[in-house]
């Protein structure tokens, strides 16, 4: 069996380790363990022989006292080095906090080894992250999978998500969502907060339709419910939020609505809290009381609840209960604004129009008025992906902006879209890469990125993860370019316009899109001047060799309305500069 003949205490000053070295560490752990393990049950084996060896020589035939002379020899040993495996990872965790440099981090994780083949869980849970994540650049899929398997095995709710979580994407296993459910929902009851945050989240997606899943209030009911039997106290919070809105899986039940909320509110949740106050704010299934409504609106913004911070705003701009009060109004709504609340925005922006209650300001109004970036937390996550991504480790950055975007970020979306579509990852099949990318830009889109919006019109476009569709192609052009002004969606609109694909062809609109994307970016003014001289000089064309004079005319004018009364002039410059190329080439 494996011993530390050095006790952590001195472990700790002679331990001096490089990244390489904890690598080889790392790599050598399931084989170690399962040696260990090996061992160990040959040692009990022969030592069982032993003892009945010297019971038979000695005469003494009593079972009883050779089997609890056993147990106890077994136990003592085995809580031996439990207590041993226990202070290791103390130990660890202990480095871990106090680390500022690499090396002090690789030195922690010496101890959670050390640990984890003493069979501490937590340390191993440790270790198989450190595998999964490529820490120390030393990241292995199929290694991680065999521990986490292990410690699902032995109860481990981490291991759990984490298998779920592989299993969401088809990272070293088979992509099978079914299987990631369950993962999930055994993660969820064990404790796991992330994965009760991803049973939460399914049942907010699938209650207003979002990533590209069908809205089903049934499916979103399930999966509340399964949140709720876990603990999940927001999961306990939307079920009432169902049951006050009313669907076809939660008929409209004001009493049920009451009772959830209640749930909620009693583990001190915000969105329960909140939603108590608006059945005391709207005299939903209680009678009208503005004192407690503001009491739980209170309570829930104190613990930063945007739309609790919104709505005690409004009950001081509008005087629902209280003396109206523009200043608390003003701070409120500032308050719920910082979050993106959007209503809170808007009656800020509105205040700054009329200057009620401040300086009246239209700048500060149109400011407000276009709202406030995206806010995350998990920061420290998103930096050793990002960091991961710059220094080459493709694999391990892809796994951290995967587990982020399964959580909901938008931004993590994105980015693992993007490494998938680049096809550097190696943990994904190729062929698997742009169906994952296209469904991850997709989750994005919906969350409002204009970028992914034309992404997902250009994977149509081009067949990529998808067959080709030019319908819908154009389709999610027009949405990015009426949506959020995207020159890109409207160039593209205006050359499939231009020459009907998946549309019916119009030269006008293909036109006036063009004209668009060049007044909205800068950038779009040298391809839409090529891409209009194109246009002009086909269609001058086709009128010579129809010889329509009065036609030939009228283009003339149009070129003059479209590129100005000096065209000609970028037309002669453009052939002297192709001359001045091809001479250059020539004689260089």
């Amino acid at each position: 069996m494996l011993e530390v003949h050095q006790s952590p205490c001195a472990l700790l000053h002679d331990t001096q380790v490089s990244v390489n070295e904890l690598k080889q560490f790392l790599s050598h752990i399931l084989e170690r363990r399962k040696l260990i393990k090996v061992i160990y049950q040959r040692e009990n084996a022969l030592g069982k022989k032993k003892i009945q060896r010297k019971l038979r020589i000695k005469g003494i035939q009593n079972k009883d006292i050779s089997k609890r002379s056993t147990n106890h020899l077994r136990k003592q040993a085995k809580q031996n080095f439990t207590d041993e495996g226990d202070q290791l990872f103390k130990m660890g965790i202990k480095i871990l906090q106090q680390s500022k440099s690499q090396k002090q981090k690789a030195q922690a994780y010496v101890f959670f080894a050390k640990a984890a083949d003493m069979g501490n869980m937590k340390a191993m849970e440790k270790m198989a992250d450190a595998l999964l994540f490529g820490n120390f650049g030393m990241q292995n899929i199929t290694a991680a999978i065999q521990l986490y398997e292990s410690l699902a095995k032995e109860g481990s709710y981490k291991a759990q998500n984490a298998l779920g979580f592989l299993s969401s994407y088809g990272i070293g296993m088979e992509y099978n969502q079914a299987k990631a459910l369950i993962y999930y929902t055994f993660g969820s009851a064990g404790g796991s907060m992330m994965s009760q945050m991803i049973l939460v989240s399914l049942g907010q997606l699938h209650l207003i339709g979002r990533k590209g899943l069908d809205q089903d209030y049934y499916k979103a009911l399930y999966y509340f419910l399964k949140a709720a039997k876990a603990g999940s106290a927001n999961a306990m919070a939307f079920i009432g939020k169902m049951y006050l809105e009313g669907n076809a899986a939660a008929p409209q039940n004001n009493a049920t609505a009451f009772k959830y909320f209640s749930m909620a509110a009693s583990k001190g949740n915000a969105i329960g809290l909140h939603g108590l106050g608006l059945l005391y704010f709207y005299g939903k299934g209680v009678p009208v009381n503005y004192a407690e409504a503001f009491k739980y609106f209170q309570k829930a913004a104190e613990k930063g609840w945007p739309n609790a911070q919104f709505q005690l705003g409004f009950m001081y701009y509008s005087g629902s209960g209280v003396w109206k009060d523009y200043k608390l109004a003003f701070k409120y709504f500032y308050l719920a604004s910082q979050s993106g609340q959007p209503l809170a925005i808007y009656y800020l922006a509105e205040m700054y129009a009329t200057g009620t209650g401040v300086l009246r300001s239209c700048r500060t109004a149109v400011e407000l008025y276009k709202g406030v970036c995206e806010l995350g937390h998990w920061a420290e996550k998103f930096l050793t992906a990002y960091f991961a991504y710059k220094d080459g480790d493709i694999d391990s950055s892809l796994v951290q902006y995967a587990l982020l975007a399964e959580m909901g970020y938008e931004v993590a979306q994105s980015n693992s879209a993007f490494i998938l579509e680049s096809k550097k990852a190696k943990i994904l099949e190729k062929e698997k890469m742009y169906p994952m990318a296209l469904l991850l830009w997709n989750r994005a889109a919906i969350q409002g990125n204009a970028f992914a919006r034309v992404k997902i019109g250009d994977y149509h476009y081009y067949g990529y993860g998808t067959k080709k569709d030019y319908q819908t192609a154009a389709t999610h052009y027009s949405i990015a370019a009426d949506k959020y002004h995207s020159a890109q969606a409207m160039f593209n609109l205006a050359y499939m316009y231009e020459h009907g694909l998946g549309i019916a062809k119009d030269i006008h609109l293909a036109r006036r899109l063009y004209d668009m994307a060049a007044q909205t970016s800068p950038d779009a003014h040298i391809p839409v001047f090529f891409a209009l001289m194109k246009l002009e000089a086909m269609h001058l064309l086709r009128d010579i060799l129809f010889f329509n004079q009065f036609t030939m005319r009228w283009k003339w004018m149009k070129l003059d309305n479209t590129l100005g009364p000096h065209w000609d002039l970028f037309v002669i410059g453009l052939i002297v500069a192709v001359l001045v190329f091809l001479l250059r080439n020539r004689y260089g």
